[in-house]
C-alpha cells in the first residue's frame, strides 16, 4: 500500500451558510471532520488546517497566513507539516467519500507516471481537493505560484493543477458530493437515513462513537435478533445481542480485532441455535421436533 500524509481544509468562511462552523456541522451524528477523518485513518500524519476543535483521532493542526487566505495558501501550510512522498489532499466537507475513493487515488499517483492523481465529478470536472499529489512537484509548483504572485492567498486551485501532471480517476456521484449550503446539508441528512444505506451509516456511527474498530456482519447479528424475537419473545432480541457481544469481548480480550469479529461471529452463531431449538420447542410442545 502507498504511504502517505494528508491534509484536510478546514477553514474558510462558508458564506453560504451564514458563517456557521461546516467542519463542525453533524451528518449522521458525526461531524463532517470526522467523516473526512475516517477515510485517511492510515495515514502516517495527518494535519488539519484551520481552526482548532476536537476530533475523533489525534492530527496536527495548522493555519494558513494569512487566515481566511484560500485553499491554496491553506494547501502551502499543510504540506509544511508533511514528511511522506504522497500527500492526500481533501476538504473536510465531504460526508460520502469512502475509502475506496482515496485507495484508487492512491494507486493511480503512486505508479510513479504522473505527478498525482485527482477525481473527477460524474460531470467530467475535476475535484483538487479529493486528490493525491506526489509531495516533490507539489512543493515545487506552490513554491513557483508564491514566487510569481507575491503569495498564495486567494489564488484559484485551477493554477496549481494547470502545471501538475495528474491522473483523472472517476469516481461514484457521491464521493465528491460537498455541503456547501444548509441544503446540502439537509440533502446529505436525508441520504444516509434511505433504506439501503441505514443501518451501515449506523454501525459506523457507533463504532467511532465506541471507539470499536471491529468488521461487525449485520445481517448474522439481525438474523439472530428476528429468531429470538420470534423463538422466544420480542425481549429477548436486543437482550442476545448484547450477550453475544459481552461474551464476544470475554473470549477476544487482548486479541486482534480479526479475533474479536471471529469471536461475534461464533458467539451469534451459538445464540442463532439456541434460538432455533426454542423456536422448534414451542411449534411441537412435549414431542421430539419432527416427531408427529
Amino acid at each position: 500500500m502507498t504511504a502517505y500524509d494528508a491534509i484536510v481544509l478546514a477553514g474558510g468562511a462558508a458564506k453560504r451558510l451564514g458563517g456557521a462552523d461546516k467542519p463542525g456541522l453533524r451528518v449522521g451524528g458525526r461531524a463532517l471532520l470526522d467523516r473526512v477523518l475516517s477515510v485517511c485513518a492510515d495515514a502516517g500524519s495527518t494535519v488539519v488546517v484551520g481552526g482548532r476543535r476536537p476530533t475523533a483521532r489525534p492530527v496536527t493542526w495548522t493555519r494558513e497566513v494569512p487566515e481566511g487566505g484560500g485553499p491554496l495558501a491553506a494547501l502551502g501550510a499543510g504540506v509544511r507539516e508533511t514528511e511522506a512522498a504522497n500527500v492526500l489532499v481533501l476538504s473536510a466537507d465531504l460526508p460520502f467519500l469512502g475509502e475506496a475513493t482515496v485507495r484508487s487515488l492512491l494507486t493511480a499517483a503512486g505508479s510513479g507516471v504522473r505527478e498525482g492523481a485527482l477525481c473527477t465529478d460524474p460531470d467530467g470536472r475535476d475535484q483538487p481537493l479529493v486528490a493525491v499529489y506526489r509531495a516533490e512537484p507539489l512543493r515545487r509548483e506552490l513554491a513557483l505560484l508564491a514566487t510569481e504572485h507575491g503569495s498564495l492567498a486567494g489564488l484559484p486551485l485551477r493554477l496549481l493543477t494547470a502545471e501538475l501532471d495528474l491522473a483523472r480517476v472517476e469516481a461514484g456521484p457521491l464521493a465528491s458530493f460537498d455541503c456547501d449550503t444548509w441544503e446540502d446539508i439537509a440533502a446529505a441528512r436525508a441520504r444516509i437515513r434511505e433504506h439501503g444505506t441505514v443501518l451501515d451509516e449506523w454501525i459506523t456511527a457507533v463504532k467511532n462513537e465506541l471507539g470499536i474498530d471491529l468488521d461487525v456482519d449485520t445481517g448474522a447479528l439481525l438474523d439472530l435478533a428476528r429468531d429470538a424475537a420470534h423463538g422466544v419473545a420480542r425481549p429477548a432480541a436486543p437482550l442476545t445481542t448484547f450477550l453475544v457481544g459481552y461474551a464476544a469481548a470475554m473470549a477476544s480480550s487482548g486479541k486482534s480485532p480479526e479475533a474479536a469479529a471471529e469471536a461475534v461471529a461464533e458467539a451469534s452463531r451459538k445464540a442463532a441455535a439456541l434460538a432455533l431449538r426454542w423456536a422448534e420447542e414451542a411449534a411441537a410442545p412435549g414431542s421430539e421436533p419432527g416427531t408427529p
